[in-house]
């Protein structure tokens, strides 16, 4: 029973200062596993900053950014995948000469038999390793919608599509925890529905973080909203109840106080 409330990542009391900016100022929040958390705010707010902190390129001046639910203290960037923690990036990044099955297959480099050059063109022979490595490819290309478009090129298909791929490629490390930088960016009224869902459907497997601006998309979606501004946590909780919250209104949606 107690394990089930341990969580997958844990800020604590998280500062980070660049020169005398003090990008976040004792930030402290937590992933649980089977939740989505929505780290919000204006432009300039820190998110990039916690981001980047959960991932290991920033490292934090002072406080602690631990991960209890998967029995780790800290992570470096290359500790991520074996940890079983995933991320996206704020565009697609799909190598734009391999095809979408390809792409999703690289995300897997890490897993026995996965070597990116030797699970992509099959070198020496088709190993059963390789094989199933394809499998799940496909299978999380079906998952997200897109397993259609397996031997299409990036560049051929919308920008809305290749973020879904994007996230088929972070499912093949099997994340607990996945963290997704801007995943609403670009895409129009239709895809964000659509891509509301699927994340929606991701949280029966692992906790979810997304960093995000658009507050209408992560409104309906998330368990909980973490408000930033300025660096500090402005507002936490049910995203009913930081709607009303005044902070964030005045801060977050431009509205005086």
């Amino acid at each position: 029973m107690a394990q089930a409330t341990t969580p997958l990542m844990h800020f604590d009391d998280v500062s980070v200062v660049f020169g005398g900016l003090h990008a976040l100022s004792n930030v402290t929040f937590s992933v649980n596993s089977g939740e989505i958390v929505g780290l919000i705010g204006p432009n300039g707010a820190g998110k990039t900053t916690a981001f980047n902190a959960a991932c290991g390129f920033v490292e934090p001046t002072t406080g602690a950014i631990t991960f209890p639910g998967l029995g780790k203290a800290t992570l470096k960037p290359h500790d991520l995948a074996e940890a079983g923690v995933a991320r996206t990036l704020q565009g697609v990044g799909l190598f734009p000469h391999l095809t979408v099955l390809e792409n999703v297959i690289a995300g897997g480099q890490s897993k026995p038999g996965g070597g990116l050059l030797q699970g992509i063109f099959g070198f020496a022979r088709g190993s059963k390793a390789e094989n199933a490595l394809k499998a799940e490819a496909l299978a999380n290309l079906e998952r997200l919608d897109v397993a259609d478009l397996a031997t299409q090129l990036p560049g051929a298909i919308p920008y809305g599509t290749a973020k879904k791929v994007a996230v088929a490629r972070a499912l093949m490390q099997s994340p607990k925890l996945l963290l997704l930088d801007e995943p609403a960016s670009g895409l129009d009224e239709r895809e964000l529905d659509e891509f509301a869902q699927l994340i929606s459907g991701l949280r029966q497997d692992m906790g979810v973080l997304l960093v995000e601006h658009n507050m209408d998309f992560v409104m309906e979606l998330v368990d909980r909203l973490v408000v930033l501004n300025f660096g500090k946590v402005i507002a936490e909780g049910a995203a009913a109840a930081v709607r009303q919250n005044e902070e964030v209104l005045a801060a977050y949606l431009g509205v005086d106080e």
